[in-house]
Formats: C-alpha cells, structure tokens, sequence
C-alpha cells in the first residue's frame, strides 16, 4: 500500500472520529446556546462531510475522462438531490447510484 495514501486515510480517520466524538464529550447540552463554544460544534457535521469528501475525491483527481466521469457524476446528484430535496439520505442514496450507474456505464 502507497504510504501517502495510508497517511491521507489515517487523517480523515482521525478528523472524522474528532468530529463525531468532541460534541459528545464537550457534553453541549451544559451550555448557553448563543457561545463560541456552541457555534464550533454546531460546525463540526459539515467540517466532517467536508473532510471526508476530500479525502475520498483526491485519490481520483487526474485529467482522465473515465477517472472523473463517476465522480463528477455522483458530486452533481449529491446537490442536486439536497438542492431538490434537503434529504441527507437521499443525496447520499443518489450519488452512490449516480457513481455505481457511471462506472458501470463506462465499462
């Protein structure tokens, strides 16, 4: 295995777990509603869907049409599907058969 490729997973492992545990263990419940505090953790879910969107869309970067087709297309449903529906399951429902449907496409 590409050791910088462990290492980009092994960073996304360990953001994402970071933020998915901190609003557990900062215990948000105790808190004013209007803090700092409040504020960043209320960040942290899209901080996270960011991460790992990144992590999962470097390894396929390249100018290679067939590399980037079931990307792009799977990127476009997500939206679209959230834009449309405001639904994080069906964004994510349709951007996995949007990818699946493109490569199986391409062959």
């Amino acid at each position: 295995m590409n050791l910088d490729l462990l290492t980009v997973a092994l960073l996304a492992g360990a953001a994402n777990w970071a933020f998915r545990a901190l609003p557990i263990l900062a215990r948000t419940d105790r808190l004013a509603t209007v803090g700092w505090l409040e504020r960043f953790l209320s960040a942290t879910g899209p901080a996270a869907i960011a991460t790992l969107f990144v992590a999962a869309v470097l390894p396929s970067l390249s100018l290679d049409l067939p590399r980037l087709l079931p990307l792009a297309a799977g990127t476009l449903a997500v939206l679209a599907l959230w834009v449309l529906r405001r639904s994080v399951v069906l964004a994510t429902l349709g951007g996995a058969v949007a990818h699946g449907l493109t490569v199986w496409l391409l062959g």
